[in-house]
Order: C-alpha cells, then sequence, then structure tokens
C-alpha cells in the first residue's frame, strides 16, 4: 500500500495563537484558512485548526514506560536530527514539556524517541524518531502469564 497523507481535524481556542504555535513554533507551512480553521502541513499530512472556544483538553492519561501518556494525543515520526532540532526549537519556545524528551523502550523492541506536549488550546502532541525505523511496528515477545 502506498502511503497517504493523513487528514486531523482539531479544536483551538484561538486561531492566532494556533497560527503562532503551528506557524511559528513547529514550522508548519500553513495552506488554506478562513475565520473559523486553518489547514497546515504537517509533515505532508493535513491538520486542520478549526476555531471552537468552548472545547476543553481530555485529562486522561495512559501508563506507557514510566511515565503518564496523554490520551488523545496526535503526532509524527521525524528523523532522529529533525526530532532533535524540534527538541531544541520547542524548548527555546518556552514550551512546557508534559514528558520531556527522551528514549523510551531503552534495549528493547520499538525503542524510540519521544516528548509530549500541548499546544495553546490543551491539545496534546507527540513527537517520536527511531534510531532504526524498522522499529516502528516491533513487537515484543510477550510474557505468559503464570498459571496458579
Amino acid at each position: 500500500m502506498t502511503l497517504r497523507p493523513f487528514h486531523l481535524a482539531f479544536p483551538v481556542h484561538d486561531l492566532a495563537e494556533a497560527r503562532a504555535f503551528y506557524g511559528g513554533v513547529l514550522g508548519c507551512a500553513e495552506g488554506r484558512s478562513s475565520e473559523s480553521w486553518i489547514d497546515f502541513d504537517f509533515g505532508g499530512h493535513q491538520i486542520v485548526a478549526h476555531l471552537d472556544p468552548a472545547a476543553r483538553p481530555v485529562a486522561v492519561t495512559n501508563p506507557v514506560d514510566g511515565h503518564d501518556v496523554p490520551v488523545p494525543h496526535f503526532g509524527i515520526v521525524l528523523t532522529m536530527a529533525d526530532w532533535q532540532a524540534l527538541a531544541a526549537r520547542v524548548e527555546a519556545a518556552g514550551v512546557r514539556f508534559g514528558i520531556a524528551p527522551h528514549v523510551r523502550f531503552q534495549g528493547q523492541p520499538g525503542e524510540q524517541a519521544t516528548m509530549f506536549f500541548r499546544d495553546p488550546s490543551g491539545n496534546a502532541l507527540e513527537f517520536k524518531a527511531f534510531a532504526d525505523d524498522s522499529q516502528l511496528f516491533a513487537t515484543s515477545a510477550r510474557v505468559p502469564e503464570a498459571v496458579a
């Protein structure tokens, strides 16, 4: 199957803040826009920030490798060099990390660099990178449950 761009629409409280964050901090080129939404090029994919002043972020998390990962979240898999550059850019912009840049699943299948932060409207984002892209869908052997 040929990889095609995905499309994701999500709520934001303020379009000017979304434009500054996604366009300025993350470096996403802006596409079409109106008074109620903005298209962004998110690594070749189309994300659309839709104005919804009443939307509130969800505060649910799931434990993953010792961290509380926010649910829902979205993001993109970058090259390691692009991931490192983004981590530095986000930190320089004063964005607070929910989960600071680090490598998770070290020495295990699926080892990856990851970081989480929220946009100005509270939407959780994850950016990750693999030293070896073949690990993207790697699985680990399941340990059988003890038989009682």
